[in-house]
C-alpha cells in the first residue's frame, strides 16, 4: 500500500499552490480595489467641474466682443471731414502738422 504525501495541504507542492492563489486573489483585490477609486475620482471630479463668470466678467466679455466688432473709425467725423473738404471748407492747421510729425520723427528714431 502507498500512500502520496504530494498533495497534502502540509506538504511543500500544496502550499505553493495554495500560495500562489492567495497572491493571486490578492492581486485581484488591489486591482478590483484601484479601479474603483479610480471610478469614485472620476465622477467626483466631473461632479466638482463647473464654471461661473461674476458679472463684471460678462460685462468685460461683452465689451470684448462689441470692440472686436467695431472698426475703429468714426465714419460720421470721416464724412464730417469728407464733405468740408468738399465743399472747401475743410482748414489745415499748418503749425499743428508741423509738431505733430516733428513729434512721430522724434518718436521713431529715437
Amino acid at each position: 500500500m502507498s500512500v502520496n504525501f504530494n498533495n497534502l495541504p502540509g506538504s511543500q507542492a500544496g502550499n505553493q499552490q495554495v500560495g500562489s492563489d492567495k497572491a493571486e486573489q490578492r492581486s485581484q483585490v488591489r486591482q478590483q480595489t484601484s479601479q474603483q477609486a479610480t471610478v469614485q475620482q472620476t465622477s467626483t471630479a466631473s461632479a466638482k467641474d463647473s464654471v461661473s463668470l461674476t458679472p463684471q466678467a460678462q460685462q468685460f466679455n461683452k465689451l470684448q466682443q462689441k470692440a472686436s466688432n467695431a472698426s475703429g473709425v468714426d465714419s460720421n467725423k470721416v464724412n464730417d471731414i469728407k464733405k468740408a473738404i468738399s465743399e472747401g471748407k475743410y482748414e489745415v492747421n499748418i503749425q499743428r502738422l508741423a509738431e505733430k510729425l516733428a513729434s512721430f520723427e522724434s518718436d521713431l528714431f529715437n
